[in-house]
């Protein structure tokens, strides 16, 4: 069977299993226009209706929409111009969004970086994307301030969890946002620019197919890639995750605590609240505590999660002194703990809406590229094969393929996922290489494990086999075994995953020393780890005589996994 007659195949098997109850084309409420367009739009049609609130803190659309155009400002000020590079190097706070829409005002390209990163990783993504500004934390910037002269940059701006707490929270707040302000020698403060800058954005001709946003991802050569994204792939994912995951209205109100950094938390925290004129209560990490609080007093209607966080929701002791009722939307990703027909039961013992699995995606992507919205009926998604996917979105389009050969396999047969979508990134930048070798032909080659069932259903069944997932998070050895190569010490190393009942996962590295460093012991490397990756990728170390090696100096993985 040649591709053409595979997919129209596939096109009947998804029009058959369609639900009733949903539409077959996205809805674009304002046409497909600018996600900066949404947000001028929402200012002028609800200026002070809540956009964000940050525990208690309300922010309106107005507020918003100024606050991004000073910002917007601020950067044609220090001759920013289109194409430009913006690193934000924050935790979930409203400042976040301020940047986020004031650098897409000014056709500049947003560059999130993980506040969890250490000072190689951080390193390695400002030079890597060329940014030349950074919005950090204030709390960050020791480690900032440790790399700034070895990168592109030549602006930093900092700000404070103290900018928007309120005095009286209206649900717990988490000891780190009560820190007080720190000094950061050198920067200025972002809040006290934007206060002082006349909130006129210059006019500047941003298309729907200009880059807008390097969204970071781990990879499998190396250090992660940015992910070159669009208006046009962030309004596409916004109209598809509302019309079919969240069928979120305009008075709907969400709830974020997913890192904004990260494309699913941009997606639901960021992008979809401003797209359909609803409001977030953004959160800067789990609580379960909080959780509960800010749906019980803001009568959340829509979140989303992992399944570990709202199983830890149902096991509190505290879970029946709120009120869960309002949720109509509760979606999980299934990571650590997988979504079973137990869970949902139990969840719905809360009366809080259905559990079902978000969608399948990735950052290549702008992820959610598929829905379960409608397959919930005699729990028929979960008693099928695991990973339950769903159906592709409107105008997207899977086939599974072989590994190897790149060869179609029928429906039932296990193999490589390949998508196309309207929201797959140009390419990774300033890497066209890595970008041949897994964009071809306008399709996306993921290296993700799937199916494609009897019915057309897509099932994840896992991820290439060296990544690994650590409590949620994906870590790729091949990233953690280059930042092992920076310690003097270390000659050579191999990483792998061992099974973990509480992570998932947790990444094992086999070091082999250099014979001057022969005393060096496995605490001192895993300290040095610690110091030197985000925590969550600091691998145990097993310090050994010789590798296990290919004819060609690669490691025999399979030889070390024996070793566990």
């Amino acid at each position: 069977m040649n591709e053409r007659e595979y997919l129209e195949n596939l096109r009947k098997l998804w029009n058959k299993n369609w639900p009733e109850h949903l539409p077959r084309e996205p809805h674009y409420p304002l046409g497909e226009v600018l996600l900066t367009d949404y947000l001028r739009e929402r200012a002028r049609q609800t200026p002070d209706k809540a956009s964000i609130i940050f525990y208690g803190t309300e922010i309106s659309f107005r507020q918003l929409d100024e606050w991004s155009d000073r910002f917007a400002a601020y950067l044609a000020s220090k001759n920013f111009k289109k194409g430009d590079r913006v690193a934000v190097f924050l935790p979930n706070c409203p400042q976040f969004l301020i940047a986020f829409y004031g650098i897409l005002k000014l056709g500049c390209i947003h560059v999130p970086v993980n506040p969890m990163f250490r000072e190689h990783e951080l390193t390695y993504e400002l030079n890597d994307s060329g940014a030349r500004m950074i919005v950090a934390l204030d709390l960050l910037y020791p480690v900032l301030s440790a790399v700034k002269d070895n990168t592109s940059l030549k602006e930093v701006l900092v700000t404070s969890f103290a900018d928007f707490i309120p005095d009286n929270p209206t649900i717990p707040v988490p000891e780190i946002l009560l820190f007080p302000r720190q000094e950061c020698p050198g920067a200025d403060d972002l809040m006290s620019v934007l206060a002082n800058q006349k909130p006129e954005c210059p006019e500047v001709e941003v298309g729907l197919d200009d880059v807008v946003a390097l969204n970071y991802t781990g990879g499998t050569t190396g250090m992660p890639k940015g992910c070159e994204h669009t208006q046009r792939n962030m309004i596409y994912t916004a109209a598809t995750m509302v019309t079919y995951s969240m069928n979120m209205p305009e008075d709907g109100v969400g709830l974020c605590y997913l890192p904004v950094f990260w494309i699913a938390g941009e997606n639901s925290g960021v992008i979809a609240p401003v797209f359909c004129g609803a409001t977030v209560v953004l959160l800067t990490r789990w609580d379960p505590i909080a959780i509960m609080a800010a749906i019980d007093r803001y009568k959340v209607t829509h979140m989303g999660g992992v399944v570990d966080n709202l199983v830890e929701i149902m096991d509190h002791p505290d879970v029946s002194k709120y009120d869960l009722s309002s949720i109509e939307v509760p979606m999980v990703s299934s990571f650590v703990k997988k979504l079973t027909v137990e869970y949902r039961k139990r969840w719905m013992g809360l009366n809080a809406g259905v559990l079902r699995e978000a969608a399948y995606g990735m950052t290549e992507t702008h992820t959610m590229d598929t829905f379960t919205n409608g397959f919930q009926e005699d729990d028929m998604d979960l008693k099928t094969q695991p990973v339950f996917c769903g159906l592709p979105m409107p105008g997207t389009e899977f086939k599974i393929v072989d590994f190897d050969t790149g060869d179609l396999l029928p429906l039932g047969k296990e193999g490589e996922i390949a998508i196309r979508t309207p929201s797959l990134m140009k390419s990774y930048w300033g890497k066209p290489e890595e970008t041949k070798k897994v964009l071809r032909d306008g399709w996306l080659y993921t290296g993700d494990i799937g199916v494609l069932d009897e019915e057309g259903f897509l099932h994840f069944l896992g991820r290439s086999k060296e990544m690994l997932k650590v409590k949620g998070m994906s870590v790729f050895p091949s990233e953690i075994e280059v930042l092992l190569g920076r310690h003097p010490a270390v000659a050579g190393s191999g990483v792998i995953g061992r099974p973990d009942p509480v992570k998932g996962q947790v990444p094992v590295a086999f070091v082999k020393l250099h014979p001057d460093f022969r005393d060096l012991t496995e605490a001192e490397l895993f300290a040095w780890c610690r110091e030197n990756m985000a925590t969550y990728k600091a691998p145990e170390i097993r310090i050994v005589d010789e590798l296990p090696l290919t004819a060609t100096g690669k490691v025999i993985k399979e030889k070390l996994k024996k070793l566990l």
